[in-house]
């Protein structure tokens, strides 16, 4: 961003939630009051919401903003079409398109708050090949917003933990720098070895007091196996609200009776999950993982990457795609979706409250809609996103 950012001292003149017109006053980066609208003239370091239906900032639970080739030439679908694949197309061609640097990172954000993303969980690649320096590109990209985008870091080992001799050192060396999370993907399919691989992710993630976030696309009973290793070495090495499984295709997969034991673990255990809605799949159940106290956030996974041509960085367009593919159609289960996006996906950032009311992050963005419902169905334009106090957009 070449930009500096203007502060914001109040959103006047919007509807929280849909509700009574209101103004929203703000103290820095934090909403200091929420009080009806008082029609006075708009004042410097003030936006006037003109009736427009306010919602909190928009939480992407799962993204790789440090691999994305948005900004650059069309880029052709090419490699063999499953996870190693991918793997290994990208590892051949990253380099030639510039992968990972801070001016795609960049890019990448600012269709983030176009579409009124203001909080972000990314993980980011670190192997052999790379060490640290995506970590580093997306750091930078992030300051340049000067506060008003919250990211918290997973350190990924994309290419594997344990085929790779030296990553489990990379992850080790991510944590002790500050990335908030160690990552892991798919330890039976990937590196071969569920067991050793979950032992030693969990070891670090205890050794330096971080989270776990893992991809896990193994589906099946293999994939339920590893859902009953992470929990078992969740409760054993006392990593209660701190581990995360991503995608998690097994749980859909699993019969009635073993879902409903696995997420009542899970919610006892305070691990949350996190999903991409992708279409050819089985939704997560939003009554289900409630009840079972499991937290879950959508992400937009990888956009404009050598995994996939799609993604438009809008993660609101997630919550419609979990929404409709789920036949989610009544008024409370709308909003609900449209909280998952927003204040209930808070934790997964980092950010302590997400909300519309005093001592809240001052995240706020502005729609032209009739409702929260509306909202979502429609997936309307963003007219204005502010993140941490300050204007980040407005359309």
């Amino acid at each position: 961003m070449a930009e500096k950012l203007s502060p914001v001292s109040a959103v006047r003149n919007v509807r929280p939630w849909g509700g009574a017109l209101s103004d929203i006053l703000i103290d820095g980066a934090t909403i200091s009051q929420v009080v009806a609208a008082s029609g006075a003239p708009i004042g410097d370091g003030e936006i006037d919401g003109r009736g427009l239906l306010a919602i909190p900032g928009i939480v992407n639970t799962h993204a790789h903003i440090d691999k994305s080739w948005w900004g650059l030439p069309w880029q052709s679908y090419g490699g063999v079409r499953s996870t190693d694949g991918r793997i290994q197309h990208e590892r051949a061609h990253r380099d030639e398109l510039g992968i990972p640097s801070v001016e795609l990172t960049s890019r990448v954000l600012a269709e983030f708050v176009k579409h009124g993303t203001t909080a972000i969980r990314s993980h980011v690649d670190v192997d052999l090949g790379l060490g640290q320096r995506g970590i580093e590109a997306v750091r930078e990209a992030v300051a340049a917003y000067e506060g008003g985008i919250a990211c918290e870091i997973v350190a990924f080992p994309q290419d594997g933990v344990l085929r790779r001799p030296g990553v489990l050192e990379l992850l080790a060396d991510a944590a002790k720098a500050g990335a908030e999370h160690i990552g892991g993907l798919d330890p039976a399919g990937i590196d071969k070895d569920p067991v050793g691989q979950i032992d030693a992710i969990f070891a670090l993630a205890a050794d330096h007091g971080v989270g776990i976030d893992i991809h896990l696309h193994d589906g099946g009973s293999l994939g339920a196996f590893q859902f009953d290793l992470i929990i078992d070495r969740t409760q054993t090495l006392g990593l209660q609200g701190r581990v995360n499984i991503a995608h998690g295709f097994a749980i859909v997969d699993a019969d009635d009776a073993r879902r409903h034991d696995l997420l009542q673990q899970m919610g006892e255990l305070g691990i949350s999950m996190t999903t991409v809605a992708p279409l050819r799949m089985k939704q997560f159940g939003l009554h289900e993982f409630a009840d079972a106290g499991v937290r879950f956030g959508f992400g937009t996974d990888g956009i404009r990457d050598l995994w996939s041509p799609y993604g438009t960085g809008d993660t609101m367009g997630i919550a419609w795609q979990f929404a409709r593919s789920s036949g989610v159609v009544y008024d409370d289960d709308l909003r609900r979706v449209v909280e998952l996006a927003t204040s209930l996906g808070a934790p997964f950032a980092g950010v302590e409250k997400n909300d519309l009311t005093a001592g809240s992050r001052a995240d706020v963005v502005l729609v032209d809609s009739e409702n929260t419902m509306d909202v979502l169905v429609r997936t309307l334009p963003r007219e204005v996103t502010v993140g941490g106090g300050k204007l980040l957009h407005q359309r």
